[in-house]
């Protein structure tokens, strides 16, 4: 198996080795339901038999493993070891204590030497010899074994010096923090010194406890980058993947069975029809009967003691122990648990999964991502397009920047809202108060009350806010005793797409790990139901228009303005137009009114939209000579504004604008800005000697560091302000009234304001990038000796010196990067971008 062993492995028999196999692989439910991650098969082999094979071709054999979910089903497995040629110890964890708290339980088993971490339900093939080679040539107390991935957003990034030295490491980032493609495996080469570094029955973590105190201390911690083949096995794409990975040879661990023809293993007593065509590669188990006319592979494996009828055909398909496949089953990258039966003329379409027991009757079709849980039965002739019990699989990642969003009535479908608010119901306490919101949309209204159902189902009580405008939601929140809000809306940008948003209790987006965890409840199919005696029940708001119009009033300043300024609204089809004149009268502004009824599918959301609504708004203004015009977009939290002239301001000039007048006139705060901000901006702010505080680019990021007890303002370059005495979310409501208030508190036109401000010269532009090559790219991008600037790691890698700056962006969801550039003048900026587009462009064509 695999290479040569040498006398320096043999020597190292005093060398132990600890098998993590304690973890639940809650992401490959159904098939982990019955079974523990480490038990999972690869070529007919647990995974952590693959694992104890590797250990033992390196020359250690006593191996101590640390179990908590379902530990006796490991112990009968494997037992002593004797099976395998090696002396196994078992450590049960009675409850969880992290990845370092579980091996300090072993200390007595391990304290005597150096000892190999390595986990029981990840594949790899890692040349441990040469690991343990480099550990001792280190002279390192602790050794992470990294290896180089297409995708680092699931693992810790390390970044290493030249000599190996571990500087620098991140656990699961954002693409904005992703900084290299080298990630931890999770396999570790440790001293017993470490031990120190752990206290006794606490929970403790290597990555996060362990190695930053080592970090810290400047312990010598030292990163091997493995060149061999590694696999978390973290989802069931990954699981099949690695299969069909094992099969094609990427590894050189051994596949069970005889190679009776290139690419073709078969177990013992297993009989074949001469009939069947085997397309390599395939494995197939033990007493295995495969009957005439069958087609089997390629990239398939089939377990021990299965029986294949005539005529069925099986490919790129894992199939368990025990399962019967009937008379032209057609099975294509399907996962097949223990004990199925699939009868005849049944179709399992691609990245479908059946769980242990499950009886399929005839002439029955799963369709693609259904998942059907264990001991379940599928009645003849049906057509399975949901998941039996508890839903349908969706995509790998649920959330993007601002919430969840697909196609309205396609993606975004009352089952799928269902099933959403369920799992985020089930992250709830019982009896959590929660708000739920919506724009006037057709398709809002079905999916708003899709996740009302959905949150009784699950024990939460419900407050329903109908059709309010954003800003009074987001006020409603921040002043109830209500944990959280959904607001469902069509999607900035795209009226074809809904969106679903769920704000924290402070109005601001949850944070990532707690959308982690609704996604895991959502994928796992994991739902919490409430007893019938303990449903929830919905409620009518109650006031919140008139309470968002008296905090309103008393934030705004006060002061008596010597004229009633006069300006054109266009409320852009939103729900504002039924709250903003009464308080713009309040405040002695007159205002006209133009596309002031609610009407969510005439709202302008595409830039052309926008666009047409902005010239007409340029042309009312300078026609009837208003102070100015403003247009109202995305149901009442951003702004665009046109000066007394007829002139439209975009982007950052009224942005600073706005930044301006608030450092004129509420000097006491600080102001969050993003990353992109221009510097001129801060510098100008600076001067007036006003605190500015940078944040990473994005609008929950902006909406956070708004949340900050001495920030008096923030916003961005979109049209979108945020004054946090008012609430933590952006409000074009408050936006317009403060504008028009304080440029009178100044005696300032509009106009006069911009005529003040420094010009800005930036720069930006989008590269294509595919997924698997983006993390290799900004590992380069970082490591490239012939930039001559400082870099910033904040978001993305922000490159500058005295005058200018560059800042290339993974973006978190696109297969693309942001590049943004500000010079002293715009044909720099431009040069700028230009030549890291150029630089981001070739470290692509080497990756490939």
């Amino acid at each position: 198996m695999g290479d040569h062993v040498s006398t320096e492995q043999l020597s190292q028999n005093t060398v132990k080795a600890v098998v993590m196999a304690g973890g639940e692989g809650s992401r490959l439910r159904p098939i982990t339901l019955n079974l523990p991650k480490p038990l999972v098969p690869i070529a007919n082999r647990p995974i952590m038999g693959h694992i104890i094979n590797l250990l033992k071709e390196h020359g250690i054999t006593e191996i101590v493993t640390t179990l908590h979910y379902l530990a006796d089903e490991i112990q009968n497995v494997f037992g002593d070891g004797c099976e395998y040629g090696v002396s196994i110890t078992h450590s049960l964890e009675d409850t969880p204590l992290g990845t370092a708290g579980a091996v300090k339980q072993a200390e007595a088993l391990l304290k005597d030497g150096t000892f190999v971490i390595i986990s029981g339900d990840a594949l790899t093939d890692c040349n441990l010899t040469n690991a343990l080679k480099f550990h001792r040539e280190k002279g390192s107390l602790a050794t992470l074994v990294l290896s180089r991935v297409p995708n680092p957003l699931e693992f810790g990034i390390v970044m290493t010096q030249p000599d190996g030295r571990v500087e620098r490491f991140l656990e699961k980032p954002g693409w904005g923090e992703v900084f290299s493609d080298t990630v931890n495996t999770g396999i570790y080469i440790l001293e017993p010194e470490i031990f120190d570094y752990i206290e006794p029955h606490t929970n403790t973590d290597w990555s996060k406890d362990v190695f930053p105190r080592l970090l810290e201390e400047g312990k010598p911690m030292y990163g091997f980058i493995m060149q061999k083949y590694w696999c978390d096995v973290g989802t069931l794409e990954q699981y099949r993947e690695a299969q069909e990975d094992f099969l094609a040879g990427k590894t050189t661990l051994s596949v069970p069975g005889e190679l009776t023809a290139p690419g073709i293993w078969v177990g013992e007593n297993t009989i074949i029809d001469e009939t069947v065509t085997l397309e390599s590669p395939v494995c197939i188990g033990s007493n295995v009967r495969i009957k005439r006319g069958a087609t089997i592979g390629p990239g398939t494996v089939i377990g021990d003691s299965c029986l294949i009828e005539e005529g069925a055909n099986v490919e790129r398909s894992v199939i368990w122990d025990r399962c019967y496949v009937g008379n032209d089953v057609h099975i294509h990258g399907a996962i097949v648990g223990s004990r199925v039966t699939l009868k005849r003329d049944s179709r399992l379409q691609d990245g479908s999964v059946v769980g242990d027991r499950c009886l399929v009757d005839v002439g029955s079709t799963i369709r693609p991502r259904v998942k059907i849980w264990p001991e379940k039965s599928i009645d003849r002739g049906s057509t399975v397009t949901m998941s039996l019990v508890t839903g349908n699989r969706w995509r790998g990642a649920l959330f993007r920047e601002l919430g969840v969003a697909g196609l309205s009535n396609i993606e975004i479908t009352p089952e799928f809202a269902t099933r959403l608010g369920l799992a985020f119901g089930s992250m709830l306490p019982e009896n959590s108060l929660v708000l739920a919101c919506r724009d006037s949309s057709r398709s809002s209204r079905m999916i708003k009350r899709s996740l009302m159902a959905a949150l009784l189902s699950a024990g939460c009580q419900v407050v329903d806010m109908h059709g309010q405008a954003v800003p009074v939601l987001r006020h409603a929140l921040k002043n109830s005793e209500a944990v959280s809000a959904i607001n469902v809306r069509k999607f900035p940008g795209n009226n074809r797409l809904s969106l679903i948003e769920f704000y924290d209790e402070n109005g601001g987006y949850l944070p990532r790990n707690t959308e982690r965890k609704v996604e895991a409840a959502f994928f796992r199919e994991d739902f919490h139901r409430a007893d019938p005696e303990s449903l929830g029940i919905i409620e009518e708001a109650n006031q919140v228009v008139e309470a968002y119009t008296r905090d309103f009033m008393a934030n705004l300043p006060q002061f008596n303005m010597e004229r009633r300024p006069r300006i054109v609204v266009d409320y852009g089809y939103s729900s504002v137009s039924g709250i903003l004149p009464a308080i713009l009268g309040r405040v002695g502004i007159d205002a006209i009114s133009i596309n002031s009824f609610n009407d969510a599918r005439s709202a302008p959301r595409r830039p052309s939209e926008i666009q047409d609504h902005t010239t007409n708004l340029q042309q009312i203004v300078a026609s009837v000579g208003c102070d100015l015009g403003v247009l109202i977009l995305n149901e009442g939290e951003n702004i665009a504004i046109v000066d007394d002239q007829g002139i439209a301001l975009s982007g950052n000039t009224l942005f600073a604008a706005m930044c301006q007048l608030v450092a004129q006139t509420q000097p006491s705060g600080s102001i969050v800005m993003g990353i992109t901000a221009p510097t001129r901006l801060e510098d100008l702010l600076k001067k007036q000697g006003i605190s500015v505080e940078r944040c990473r680019s994005g609008v929950r990021e902006l909406i956070q560091g708004a949340q900050n007890a001495d920030v008096a303002f923030a916003g961005n370059e979109n049209g979108g302000f945020i004054f946090p005495r008012l609430h933590s979310g952006f409000d074009g409501l408050f936006s317009i009234t403060m504008l028009v208030k304080l440029l009178q508190m100044e005696g300032l036109k509009m106009s006069e304001l911009v005529a003040q401000l420094p010009e800005f010269h930036l720069a930006s532009d989008t590269i294509p990038c595919p997924w698997e090559s983006k993390g290799a790219a900004m590992r380069k991008l970082a490591e490239d000796k012939t930039i001559n600037r400082k870099v910033e790691y904040l978001d993305g890698l922000r490159f500058y010196d005295d005058d200018s700056w560059v800042l290339v962006l993974p973006d978190s969801f696109e297969p693309i990067f942001h590049v943004v550039a500000e010079s002293p003048s715009l044909v720099d900026s431009q040069a700028l971008v230009r030549e890291y587009s150029e630089k981001i462009t070739q470290l692509q064509a080497e990756s490939s």
